[in-house]
């Protein structure tokens, strides 16, 4: 029986895809196999000795201590892409909202005061204030060329904008479903200079940190619009404010609140609304949740931030996994712990990823305790579990 430990609400879908007969999954429960989260932030939390999984039902995963778990051995996945929709869509509704105005608009309406009759004569005395453009033929700039970058800029060069895309990490993958009309930024200093609107879907790392910093956005084309729905920190605030106030920046609409910005004019934030649907909740949900079952089951790796990607078909025999330094001679030391027990090799799959390495291997009978102590008490070896 596996212990699941939720650390925030998880959307029932994904609970159901860990049968009841084999997890145990509760928001309270003591030495877990794994856990699963959302927003949580486990930098302060103390890590049970029985961990070997950590799922977030999410894209991001700042909130995890990604290098304390990989020195324990602990494989962290998360969902790239169950979000992609959820996120494009918020991006667009801004996009339309930015163009007309929405926001502001609003504001004013709100704030009118009289009779219906005084009302509309303000109406109509105060909506040229108001008065915005249309998108087609506009240009928007896409940092990032994700599942959600993907999908936000074929969604905008179907709207009838031009769309300059930049990722010099971009997968096959995405390269291959992404619209040919994307036209290709050499830099973000090259992107800059010829967009009106860009958005940013790229992770919070030290690369990524302040990438629309205040010097980039000094010579960044006049009117820019920034929109950033990806992670606090990747945009410069104060250099945001202080293009805004300059009148370089047309405006900036993000999902990280915070005193700087709440009030500042032309700046418009909204409370982390990226991933929030249900379709979107369902889907992370459900993904990591598969994740962490086949990880758990099969030691099959898919869509973690810090283990290679496993995956070996089941054969009849016996499976052992172990999680060591990327030392040499691992695999040797591994191969002689099985042989020592008399046991044959049916097949074997080793992986690495950096200094972190992953074998799985499946042998002819039934593993004895002494291979994983043995295992266990060799130099570099972080964790071994028979499956």
């Amino acid at each position: 029986m596996y212990k699941i430990l939720t650390l925030n609400n998880i959307s029932v879908n994904g609970l159901e895809r860990l049968p009841r007969d084999h997890y145990e999954v509760a928001s309270e429960i003591g030495h877990p196999d794994a856990v699963l989260l959302r927003s949580f932030k486990m930098h302060d939390w103390e890590i049970p000795k029985t961990l070997k999984a950590v799922g977030r039902a999410g894209a991001g995963v700042n909130n995890i201590p990604v290098d304390k778990m990989t020195a324990s051995g602990i494989a962290v996945f998360n969902a790239p892409g169950a979000n992609a929709n959820a996120v494009k869509e918020l991006v667009l509704g801004c996009l339309f909202s930015a163009a007309r105005n929405l926001f502001p608009a609003y504001e004013y309406v709100r704030n009118l005061q009289g009779n219906d009759a005084e009302m509309s004569k303000q109406v109509e005395a105060g909506k040229k204030k108001f008065v915005g453009f249309e998108l087609s033929g506009r240009t928007l700039g896409v940092i990032g060329l994700g599942a959600i970058g993907v999908k936000v800029a074929n969604a905008a060069q179907a709207l009838g904008l031009k769309v300059i895309g930049y990722d010099p990490h971009i997968t096959v993958k995405n390269a291959w479903q992404m619209s040919a009309h994307v036209k290709q930024a050499l830099s973000v200093e090259d992107m800059l200079s010829q967009v009106e609107f860009v958005t940013v879907h790229v992770p919070l790392v030290d690369n990524t940190r302040n990438l629309l910093s205040a010097e980039r956005l000094q010579n960044a084309r006049k009117g820019l619009m920034i929109f950033n729905f990806s992670r606090e920190g990747i945009v410069d605030n104060a250099g945001v404010c202080e293009a805004i106030q300059a009148g370089r920046l047309k405006g900036y609409i993000c999902d990280f609140p915070n005193n700087l910005l709440k009030n500042q004019d032309k700046v418009i934030t909204l409370p982390h609304l990226g991933a929030s649907t249900h379709e979107a909740e369902e889907n992370c949900a459900v993904m990591v949740a598969d994740q962490v079952r086949d990880y758990l089951e099969d030691g099959t790796v898919h869509n973690s931030v810090n283990f290679p990607e496993m995956e070996m078909q089941r054969n009849d025999g016996h499976r052992l996994l172990v999680v060591n330094s990327n030392v040499p001679h691992m695999i040797e030391r591994i191969s002689s712990a099985i042989a020592n027990a008399n046991l044959n090799i049916i097949d074997l799959l080793n992986r690495s990823r950096g200094d972190l390495a992953c074998t799985l291997v499946d042998v002819n009978n039934q593993i004895p305790q002494t291979v994983v102590d043995n295992l266990c008490a060799t130099e570099g070896v972080l964790t071994v579990r028979i499956l």
